[in-house]
């Protein structure tokens, strides 16, 4: 599986303003409603709060991968976020959360919406990627260390 094709530059968020859970998932949702303005992100959003409250996908080292299923949608859709700070997103090891992958899949896509989370969570095992990642300076170099992963 190639996680670049299911990237978009445009929702990449370099810098999140987020400080906490509910707001870093309004965040990540907010992102897909300005690039598609037809898009239900207050929808989208309860789907992730939902799953958080069957538990955190925070899950360690830093790293957060919100998740749901959505009604309605056509494709998997991905953002992106790095949050210098850290934000405590009731991670696994109680440690804040600097990465955040948010995956929205259609609900008929089970096997692919797994096989994406697999691969997140392989290429955040990666230590060169995650430094990459976490230092990259600006946009291009966000996205430069997400295509060359």
């Amino acid at each position: 599986m190639i996680l670049r094709e299911y990237l978009s530059k445009d929702l990449l968020l370099p810098e999140l303003q987020a400080r906490n859970k509910t707001e870093v998932l309004a965040e990540l949702v907010s992102a897909l409603a300005l690039k598609w303005p037809s898009f239900d992100a207050e929808t989208a959003f309860r789907v992730l709060r939902d799953r958080e409250s069957l538990g955190s996908t925070g899950i360690g080292d830093g790293i957060a991968i919100p998740h749901g299923k959505l009604e309605g949608l056509e494709q998997i859709v991905l953002v992106v976020g790095r949050s210098s700070a850290g934000v405590d997103f009731e991670a696994l090891d109680y440690k804040p959360c600097h990465i955040f992958f948010m995956v929205l899949a259609p609900e008929h896509v089970a096997g692919m919406h797994l096989r994406i989370l697999a691969s997140i969570t392989r290429l955040l095992k990666n230590e060169e990627f995650r430094h990459a990642f976490l230092t990259a300076q600006d946009k291009d170099h966000f996205w430069d260390a997400l295509n060359t992963a």
